[in-house]
């Protein structure tokens, strides 16, 4: 499903002057992607930057064996393939459409043509790299450090916020390829967060019933992620 979109929902679009708005506007195509959609995967030419309006793009690392892990998450706070505005790049992981997702998609050359001619732009784009930078280099950490319970429920809240529902359609594979972990494990610390009222875990969907209580027991990572998010782009 393909039409022009209106520039509002995206924090990054939102941030630019009228002017950078504009130039944009008739570049831009709302696209719908469904669950699952593959956008990129390692050493793909970035040819399209998509603008989440609602939903998440999740950023995949793969090993040769096959496993995979997620490195960090774009929402409607930034882009996917937002680099590509500088000079043409190749994707460094698998980018993934992790729920539906209402999106502006641009071709990376006309982004060019609006990075060469706006400050505002070039500025943006380099504020995105760090934060999104600052955030994987927190999922590292995050991965390696806390328990499979503080992560599930970091990652539940960093959904949530991107989202306009508190329901969250998700296979247990895929919630496993995003935590590292096997199926089994998924559905036991589900479980126990289904215990405590915090969700309602049926199969491939989560209802968020206490986000207060996710938070309370969420690792660090999502307040520290939130901030780099805030301080560098204000979203």
């Amino acid at each position: 499903m393909q039409r022009p979109v209106p520039l509002a929902q995206n924090s990054l679009l939102d941030a630019l002057p009228t002017g950078d708005h504009a130039f944009l506007a008739p570049h831009l195509i709302q696209v719908e992607l469904e669950r699952g959609r593959l956008l990129y995967d390692p050493g793909d030419a970035i040819d399209h930057v998509y603008f989440p309006h609602d939903g998440v793009i999740s950023l995949m690392t793969l090993m040769e064996n096959g496993a995979a892990i997620e490195s960090s998450t774009i929402g409607p706070e930034g882009a996917l393939g937002l680099m590509a505005a500088v000079a043409p790049r190749q994707s460094l992981s698998r980018a993934i459409v992790q729920t539906p997702l209402r999106a502006a998609r641009i071709g990376a050359e006309r982004l060019h043509e609006a990075w060469e001619r706006s400050p505002a732009l070039r500025d943006l784009v380099d504020r995105h790299g760090e934060a999104l930078y600052g955030h994987a280099i927190q999922s590292v950490a995050c991965n390696a450090l806390h328990s499979v319970e503080a992560r599930f429920c970091r990652w539940l809240l960093t959904c949530h916020d991107r989202i306009s529902t508190d329901t969250i359609a998700l296979t247990q594979e895929f919630l496993a390829d995003m935590l590292g972990v096997q199926r089994t494990t998924v559905t036991a610390v589900a479980r126990s967060l289904q215990d405590k009222g915090l969700i309602r875990y049926r199969r491939g969907v989560v209802d968020i019933m206490d986000r207060a209580g996710l938070q309370a027991l969420a690792c660090e990572c999502y307040g520290v992620i939130r901030n780099h998010y805030h301080r560098l782009l204000g979203t």
